[in-house]
């Protein structure tokens, strides 16, 4: 049960209702995420909407956005997040066990700029200050620094929602466990 009550869409002021319905149905199902942060609409329009425009502009592949994201869940063990961004690993190809063994020495069909973002998100998650400048030349091969300010922005704003969902008590929707173990399924057919 989350520690505060939720809002529902009718309740949020009228300018905030665009971003509440899109990020609970476009973005994904995070309704029960939104229902709390509608405590505060500032912080709707302004930490999901950044999500919803980044995710617009698409600048970064999702393939590597969901690496990123479910690494740093798991690091975080934020069941939340990764149980809404686990089925995304798959929609980008990649196998339950990949999403499962994410933080193990050899992840199935991950190659080597799938290591590096999975490497960086752990960095990024776990030690930042001490992130050698070996790292970004790695990073500066495979992306822009456009994408490289933006892969870093998620993997830290993953490590604040991981935070916010747990410390809240935000409960999982109904029906994604359900699609995650359904998706699973599916692939092992």
């Amino acid at each position: 049960m989350p520690r505060v009550r939720e809002i529902e869409i009718e309740d949020v002021p009228e300018d905030t209702r665009s971003v509440y319905r899109r990020f609970a149905t476009d973005y994904g199902p995070f309704l029960n995420q939104v229902k709390i942060f509608a405590h505060r609409p500032p912080a709707l329009r302004h930490i999901m909407g950044l999500l919803l425009e980044l995710a617009d502009e698409a600048v970064l592949p999702k393939r590597y956005l969901e690496i990123a994201l479910v690494v740093v869940s798991k690091l975080n063990e934020c069941e939340y997040c990764v149980a809404h961004h686990a089925p995304r690993l798959m929609d980008q190809g990649l196998s339950v066990d990949a999403a499962a063994d994410i933080l193990a020495a050899r992840v199935p069909g991950f190659d080597e700029v799938d290591m590096l973002v999975r490497d960086y998100a752990v960095q990024v998650t776990e030690t930042p200050g001490r992130i050698r400048d070996a790292m970004h030349e790695r990073l500066h091969q495979h992306f822009s620094e456009e994408q490289i300010v933006e892969l870093t922005l998620r993997i830290a704003l993953c490590g604040f929602f991981n935070r916010f969902n747990d410390a809240m008590g935000i409960e999982m929707e109904d029906g994604v466990e359900a699609e995650m173990l359904s998706r699973a399924a599916a692939m092992g057919d």
